[in-house]
């Protein structure tokens, strides 16, 4: 047999086996007992000094301390928290669309589910909507939920399920919504009388820089507890129309937390999660909620009434840009102006005129038109309120009887007087070398349809040069003309496309 063959021998192999075994008991018993000689040769500090260290310094000691009773104060707010905070599944009956039926709107979490995708036709389909809830109030065995609207579903939700933190599933049905602040309530029956109500706290408390905590439930992951701070306080420009202001938090908020918690560190809620910010639809750390205070009084309407009362004011509001504003004497980042008036309405009884920078309602300082609407919105009917005003560069106060807002009055553009949302001639919006040269007056930006404005021929970009024949050179005096008591009425000359032109006369009634 050749060297090559017995190297690949069997018997070989097992010999080669056996002689590895043998050295490398030799080599574990030499370096054994070689170790144990030098230990033993070595001070009994040096062999402890090779063991890991259980005992830390005093200082890091004392800053372990203090990150532990932190972290006892996370699993304090998460146990009080969570039993409050629900899932909720609303199953919609929609036509629409099938292409596209997903609403790109930034604060609509939903997961849409056609029946099938092969038809593009508009037809009815189903709409599967993900969202949280917050339980608000247990009234014997009624237990209501505190929602988004956009959660809820509309009237043609067939099924809403509440799904609470120890995974009971609860039949619900809607209480009642409100559209303008995205708020909706539902209830469902339960024999068991012992669930958790949530804490309501003082969202108008919360600071910058405070610990903010979401509870609800992202992506269907039932009462997930994300940490972060109040990133900043009112927050405007929330999506369709909503006029709230909101808490901008960066703890992680994903679809599924519309409608859950936003606490603070004693576990008291603050905020509705309700939207948030992303061009990839997860979560980059701005998220925002409804201060819980903006929906305390829509919360007892809702359960003591079924629907929300608005207090009505009854005013048209804009808010002008720096030159127009500036143009009224008025602090451009704070102005809101009443730019026409409902007759017969509170307002008018009050004293309020067309022009009117409205400075404060019942001492609140007045810095925008969202907040305006909160405010009012939130008044008592029957009840005066009170109204400062900035009317030819003076203040004035006026008192105001809120009336209960009704749709079918507040749509009437008859009633509205002027009608006329207008700017001054160095609204930056405005193209300059386009107005005629040394021009003077007012610039229309919109009229209302039916409205006074509209009656006498008034078109949007005309430029508002006479008043009853006496000319305004800006928003003071055009303001001053047309609330002229003496002037029965009304009729402007104004310069449209170059050319003058007189508009019909309006009868003051």
């Amino acid at each position: 047999m050749s060297f090559m063959k017995r190297l690949y021998s069997r018997n070989f192999f097992i010999l080669n086996l056996v002689l590895v075994g043998v050295l490398a008991g030799a080599g574990i018993t030499y370096f054994g007992v070689s170790g144990a000689a030098r230990n033993a040769a070595l001070p009994a500090a040096a062999i402890r000094a090779e063991a890991p260290s259980t005992a830390a310094p005093a200082e890091v000691k004392a800053a372990l301390d203090q990150a532990v009773a932190v972290q006892n104060a996370f699993r304090y707010v998460a146990d009080k928290v969570q039993p409050s905070v629900v899932e909720i599944n609303v199953v919609e009956k929609v036509t629409a669309p099938k292409a596209g039926a997903q609403d790109q709107l930034p604060w609509r979490f939903f997961f849409n589910t056609p029946d099938d995708g092969s038809n593009q036709q508009s037809q009815p389909y189903t709409e599967k909507g993900l969202g949280s809830g917050i339980i608000v109030k247990q009234d014997g065995k009624t237990v209501y939920v505190l929602t988004n609207n956009h959660v809820a579903g509309s009237e043609n939700a067939t099924d809403i399920t509440v799904i609470t933190h120890d995974d009971k599933e609860y039949k619900a049905t809607l209480v009642g919504k409100d559209a303008q602040r995205d708020v909706a309530l539902v209830k469902f029956e339960s024999d068991s009388p012992g669930f958790s109500v949530a804490a309501l706290g003082d969202s108008s408390a919360m600071q910058v820089g405070d610990w903010a905590i979401a509870i609800g439930s992202p992506l269907g992951l039932v009462s997930s507890v994300t940490a972060g701070i109040v990133s900043a306080v009112g927050r405007s420009g929330g999506p369709d129309g909503n006029i709230n202001d909101f808490i901008q938090t960066d703890a992680s908020i994903n679809k599924g937390n519309s409608g859950g918690a936003l606490v603070n560190i004693r576990g008291e809620v603050i905020g509705m999660n309700t939207w948030i910010a992303s061009q990839t639809g997860g979560s980059i750390g701005l998220g925002f909620a409804i201060p819980i205070n903006n929906v305390k009084k829509t919360i007892e309407d809702l359960i003591g009434k079924g629907k929300v009362e608005y207090g009505w004011m009854g005013v048209g509001l804009d808010a002008p840009d720096k030159a127009s504003a500036e143009e009224l004497g008025a602090d451009p980042k704070k102005a809101v102006i009443a730019a026409s008036v409902y007759k017969s309405s509170p307002a008018e009884k009050g004293g309020v005129q067309a022009g009117d920078v409205i400075l404060k309602v019942n001492g609140d300082e007045i810095k925008g038109i969202e907040q305006l609407q909160r405010i009012v919105g939130d008044l008592p009917a029957n009840k005066p309120a009170y109204i400062d005003v900035l009317r030819n560069g003076k203040k004035q106060s006026l008192t105001v009887n809120i009336e209960v807002r009704k749709d079918s009055t507040a749509a009437k553009d008859g009633n509205y007087f002027p009608g006329i949302y207008v700017r001054s001639l160095k609204f930056e919006d405005i193209d300059q070398e386009k107005l005629p040269k040394g021009a003077k007056g007012v610039f229309v930006i919109s009229v209302a349809d039916k409205s006074p404005g509209s009656i006498v021929g008034l078109k949007a970009q005309d430029i508002i040069t006479e008043v009853n024949d006496k000319p305004v050179a800006n928003l003071k005096e055009f303001y001053a003309a047309i609330n002229n008591s003496e002037a029965k009425k009304l009729s402007f000359t104004v310069n449209r496309d170059g050319e003058t032109v007189s508009t019909l006369a309006y009868v003051k009634k």
